[in-house]
């Protein structure tokens, strides 16, 4: 059973010179996060917009906003196929486990200097 949806937009230009202040990054991406946007070269910002309109979307999928949880509780990665993922943890994986969220599913795009994401939870039982 679908438990939230949520939805998020991201400008590249304005993530990209936020990036330029290290407090951003070290507030909103996780080190490993940051790890893999140093890897990704002319691409990084607009990799770094997808993640972060991804972790606001867990946000609103979960009903809560950035006070909250931080975005930093949120770590998007990605799986074997090269698929986005979500790892909870602090106050954003106590909510998940206070609604009864099993799994929570994140789909990031990319277009004309847009970042948008989409993220559903879902309880199995």
């Amino acid at each position: 059973m679908i438990k939230g949806i949520g939805l998020d937009l991201q400008q590249v230009d304005r993530v990209q010179r936020a990036l330029e202040n290290e407090r951003f990054q070290q507030r909103v991406y996780t080190q490993s996060e940051q790890n893999y946007l140093a890897s990704r070269g002319a691409m990084r910002a607009q990799s770094a917009a997808g993640m972060w309109a991804a972790k606001e979307a867990v946000l609103k999928a979960l009903g809560i906003g950035i006070g909250q949880a931080a975005l930093d509780e949120i770590e998007i990665g990605h799986d074997d196929s090269g698929a986005p993922v979500a790892r909870l943890c602090g106050a954003a994986l106590a909510r998940q486990r206070a609604l009864g969220v099993d799994r929570v599913f994140v789909s990031i795009t990319h277009e004309g200097g847009f970042a948008a994401a989409m993220c559903v939870t879902e309880n199995l039982q």
